[in-house]
């Protein structure tokens, strides 16, 4: 019989394909690339037309070497490595280095490892795509051109080890852009009136919230103002006014793609990125399950597109019908709306069987995979099932010429909520008995109370937030939200702190470098039109080397001005006051993977080091000492007392010496203002 075989990628895959197949295939693996530009030079002959430069990539040899000696038994050998662009660069790779006759070769993908799917693949076999090829390419050269060009010019002008890239430095200056928008927002007062009410009837005190005059809306603007409507409310009798019955719809969700996926697990798991990435990696390669071998449970984890298989959406409303009943099913079909371009050639992330419920699997998953399992089962199953339904009553009370109004909502049905809320989904308010509330009905006012409230900044970046940010910008591709939030983290421009990512001192220095010297690279409109003109080559419609020869001349002009006229960050040891108590000189400021910290010069005779605590020339408010910059431990910056943990002074923004002239606190800066520390207080002036 002729020998058939299947090259994959992961060496985890070759069980589970190889018992679809049968003993006509041998199935073998990768290990992913092969071949790669090498890592000592740019690897892109500038002189030739940008020519890339491909090697054996180190330690792969003896894989090639076996590869090639499989390669030679065949008849016909099957590139099976993932269905996206990087899997379609990794099969061209394969064919060019096992330099396989295109005669004897087929690429084969499959978005799930199932026996259908598996051997569905093989009836559809075909040529590689070139212009897929071509995308990746691109990329891969676009991103070593940036780093390689640009890194250099961190390591002279801040310090070595350091690195720029096309994404992650993108990702940098929207996490630095956020911290300046916080740093800068200036709080705005404003006040809530809430009644409490009873009525005949209604079993519990319900809230009534103020809502304006009969002619509309009012924003209270002070105290003063909140004052006369109070006067005015006190003296006048609470009526109902206007009673609304309605319904309203809360659409199913549609299915997870890579970027909805993270962001969920992120909020409803604690998962970092990275982490959901290796587990579903995990779960779409298989698992053991007991009585039925190894399974691919998911489909492909890194895609754009909401898009379902037809047989596996009529499979999913046949288990709805059975186990939850036919008006469970839903009539429509769910719509995501689009951002840029989709790549549709992969579905949406589903499991691969819908009857394989989590309870079934529970036992052979991990906690982590089965945690995700879940997540992913129940949003499929909910994305094909009908929307849920509330009844609403909507009342407005009359007090004099204000207007207050109350809601409430209870579910008449549950459609697909009965498997699936999404994590920042709002809880309902059932008010029981406020529907039996008539038109002119009076009601007791048990208390009523205003409250002062300010605007609250913008919020700090979570990984969720920035993978959200990312794709509605464009910026990025499934494959590299999370390669981007990793690195911007090992490098330690970011920190995290309770999900929050903070920008460190580090970052900042590289973020100020990149917008001076490379404002191109750091633009997100730019970043995104880059990736539409990949998406344009992988669909035949942009030659490669057009977008690479209107890319590099722009990149090298920037990189030789960077090396000229850029001022070094830190050209020579600041020296301080501190005495080295171990032998007398006066200690130096250095720079390390943390950011600064004082160092004796006499070294390498003398190693001694300790913390910089930098002054800035403010009396701590509590003690009277001086106030420092400080970090935590992972790098965000604070302002404290020299004399911690004795004193227990800390800002997050840089204190100035001034006191309040209305409450007494102290001061701080913000953006070109000076601020109360005291939120309450609330007073702002121009920072003179």
């Amino acid at each position: 019989m002729a020998k058939n075989l299947v090259i994959v990628e992961s060496p985890s895959k070759i069980k589970t394909i190889k018992k679809f197949l049968g003993n006509n295939y041998d199935v073998t693996a990768s290990n992913g690339h092969i071949r790669d530009l090498p890592k000592s030079t740019l690897g892109v002959d500038i002189d030739n037309d940008y020519e890339p430069k491909y090697i054996t990539i180190r330690g792969k040899g003896d894989k090639l070497a076996e590869l090639k000696r499989l390669v030679k038994k065949a008849d016909k050998v099957y590139l099976a490595t993932d269905p996206d662009r990087e899997g379609e660069a990794i099969a061209w790779h394969l064919a060019q280095a096992l330099k396989l006759d295109e005669k004897k070769m087929r690429r084969i993908t499959f978005n799930e490892i199932t026996k259908n799917a598996v051997k569905e693949s093989l009836k559809n076999s075909r040529d590689i795509d070139l212009n897929l090829v071509d995308a990746q390419q691109t990329r891969r050269i676009l991103d070593r051109m940036v780093g390689y060009r640009i890194s250099p010019v961190l390591w002279a002008k801040v310090k070595r080890g350091l690195s720029a890239g096309r994404v992650q430095s993108v990702a940098l200056r929207m996490i630095c852009d956020r911290e300046e928008e916080i740093d800068a927002f200036i709080p705005d007062e404003y006040w809530t009136l809430d009644a409490v009410i009873s009525a005949e009837g209604i079993r519990k005190p319900f809230e009534a919230k103020f809502y304006g005059t009969k002619d509309g809306k009012v924003e209270i603007e002070d105290k003063n103002h909140l004052n006369k409507i109070l006067g005015d409310v006190n003296k006048a009798d609470f009526t109902v006014s206007e009673v609304k019955m309605g319904e309203r719809v809360k659409k199913a969700p549609v299915p997870f793609i890579t970027s909805t996926l993270q962001q969920e697990a992120s909020k409803v798991l604690n998962f970092a990125t990275q982490k959901t990435m290796r587990i579903a990696q995990q779960l779409y390669e298989g698992v053991d399950i007991k009585g039925q071998g190894t399974i691919g449970l998911i489909t492909y984890l890194r895609t754009d597109s909401v898009r379902i298989a037809d047989e596996a959406d009529a499979m999913a409303k046949e288990f709805i019908k059975d186990t939850y009943g036919e008006n469970f099913v839903a009539q429509t079909e769910g719509v995501a709306k689009k951002t840029g371009k989709i790549q549709d050639a992969h579905e949406a992330i589903r499991p691969t069987n819908v009857s394989l419920t989590p309870a079934l699997v529970k036992e052979d998953l991990t906690r982590d995979q089965f945690k995700l399992y879940q997540l992913i089962w129940k949003r499929f199953v909910a994305s094909r099932m009908e929307s849920a339904k509330y009844e609403t009553t909507s009342v407005k009370f009359s007090a004099g010429d204000y207007v207050f109004t109350s809601s409430a909502s209870k579910v008449s049905f549950e459609g697909f909520m009965s498997v699936y809320t999404e994590s920042d989904d709002e809880k309902e308010e059932n008010i029981s008995g406020l529907h039996d509330l008539k038109k002119g009905d009076k009601v007791n006012i048990e208390s009523i109370e205003g409250k002062q409230h300010f605007t609250q900044a913008p919020a700090h970046y979570t990984e969720a937030t920035l993978v959200k940010s990312l794709e509605e910008k464009g910026i990025g591709r499934p494959s590299t939200y999370a390669p981007t939030i990793t690195t911007i983290l090992a490098r330690r421009y970011v920190a995290k702190e309770n999900k929050n990512l903070y920008v460190t001192e580090l970052g900042e220095a590289v973020n100020k470098i990149m917008k001076i010297a490379f404002p191109v690279i750091v633009d997100c409109n730019f970043t995104a039109n880059l990736e539409s003109l990949l998406d344009g080559i992988g669909e035949g419609e942009v030659q490669w080397k057009s977008v690479v020869r209107n890319f590099y001349p722009d990149l090298n002009e920037a990189v030789v001005n960077a090396e000229n006229e850029l001022e070094k960050v830190d050209i020579r040891d600041e020296e301080t006051d501190v005495i080295c108590e171990e032998c007398g000189r006066n200690m130096v400021i250095k720079y390390g993977p943390h950011g600064r910290f004082l160092a004796c010069p006499g070294f390498p005779e003398c190693k001694n080091t300790k913390p910089y605590l930098e002054k800035i020339g403010v009396l701590c408010p509590k003690c009277g000492k001086d106030i420092v910059l400080k970090k935590t431990k992972k790098g965000r910056k604070y302002y404290g007392c020299e004399s911690n943990p004795e004193c227990d002074f800390m800002s997050w923004q840089k204190p100035i010496g001034e006191k309040c002239p209305e409450c007494g606190s102290y001061m701080v800066e913000k953006g070109s203002k000076k601020v109360c520390s005291d939120e309450q207080c609330g007073y702002v002036t121009d920072n003179k």
